[in-house]
C-alpha cells in the first residue's frame, strides 16, 4: 500500500470527545495523516496542522443542533465527522434511574444520530475529493455493547446497539452518493470512562483472561483505524462495524 492510500491531506475532520482518552488520540492520528481538525486541542497544531476548537454540550440537544450550523457558517468543509464523545452510568439494572437513562441516550445515541445528519446533508453538498474519492466519510465510535449485553449498564448498551444500527442505516442511504458512513467498535481500553472496571480485581481478572492480544487497548489504537475508514484505502467498506478488540469477540 502506498502512503497517498491513507492520505487525508487537505480534509477537515470534525471530531467529537476529542479532550481525552480515544477521540484525543484519533484526532492527532487524523492530523498526522493530513488533516485539519475541528475541536482539538493544541496538541494537533504541534504537528502543523490547524485546528479550531468549538464548545457544545451533548447532553444538551439545542446545543448539538446548534453546533453544525455555527461551524459551517464559519466557512468549513466538513469532509470527515468522527463521534467519539460517550459517558456512562452504572447502577443494578432494577434500579437505573431514568434520568441517567435518558442522559446517556442523549449523549451516546441522540447527539450521534443529530450530528450524523446535519454534518451528512452538508456532504452531500459537496463535490468528491480528489484525495480520497468521496464526499465524506462518517465514522461513529460503538462499542462491544453494541454486540453484547454487560452488566450494570442497560443504557450504554441501548446507545451503542442503536448506534451500530443507525450507521447501517445512514450508509444504505449515502454509499452511492459518496458518503462511507461507518463505525469503530472498541474492546476494553484504558480510559477513564473504564476505572470501575480497573478498580474492580474480580472483573478485571476475569476480563484478562478473556483477550487474547493479554492486554487492554490503549487510545493509540485506533488512529490507524480511524485513518483507515477516514481514507481512500477503504473505499469499498459501507455501513460496517470495525470492532478493535485484541481479539476479545473472536474468543
Amino acid at each position: 500500500m502506498s502512503a497517498p492510500m491513507f492520505s487525508l491531506q487537505g480534509q477537515t475532520a470534525m471530531v467529537t470527545g476529542c479532550t481525552r482518552g480515544i477521540g484525543q488520540a484519533v484526532a492527532i492520528g487524523l492530523a498526522e495523516a493530513g488533516a485539519d481538525v475541528i475541536l482539538v486541542q493544541d496538541a494537533i497544531e504541534v504537528i502543523g496542522r490547524k485546528a479550531w476548537i468549538y464548545t457544545a454540550d451533548m447532553a444538551d440537544h439545542a446545543s448539538v443542533l446548534a453546533l453544525t450550523p455555527k461551524i459551517l457558517a464559519e466557512g468549513h468543509q466538513v469532509r470527515i465527522l468522527v463521534t467519539c464523545a460517550g459517558i456512562q452510568r452504572r447502577h443494578p439494572c432494577e434500579k437505573f434511574p431514568d434520568d441517567d437513562f435518558d442522559e446517556v441516550m442523549q449523549v451516546n445515541m441522540k447527539a450521534v444520530f443529530t450530528l450524523t445528519r446535519d454534518v451528512g446533508a452538508h456532504m452531500l453538498e459537496l463535490e468528491p475529493s480528489p484525495i480520497t474519492g468521496r464526499r465524506g466519510s462518517i465514522i461513529n465510535y460503538a462499542s462491544l455493547l453494541t454486540f453484547q449485553g454487560g452488566l450494570t449498564i442497560p443504557a450504554y448498551a441501548a446507545s451503542k446497539g442503536a448506534v451500530g444500527q443507525m450507521t447501517k442505516s445512514f450508509a444504505n442511504e449515502w454509499a452511492h452518493r459518496g458518503i462511507a458512513v461507518n463505525a469503530i467498535a472498541p474492546g476494553y481500553i484504558e480510559t477513564d470512562m473504564n476505572a470501575a472496571l480497573l478498580n474492580d480485581p474480580g472483573r478485571l481478572s476475569s476480563i484478562n483472561a478473556r483477550i487474547p492480544a493479554g492486554r487492554w487497548g490503549s487510545p493509540e489504537d485506533f488512529k490507524g483505524t480511524t485513518v483507515y475508514l477516514a481514507s481512500k484505502a477503504s473505499a469499498y467498506v459501507s455501513g460496517h462495524t470495525l470492532v478493535v478488540d485484541g481479539g476479545w469477540m473472536g474468543r
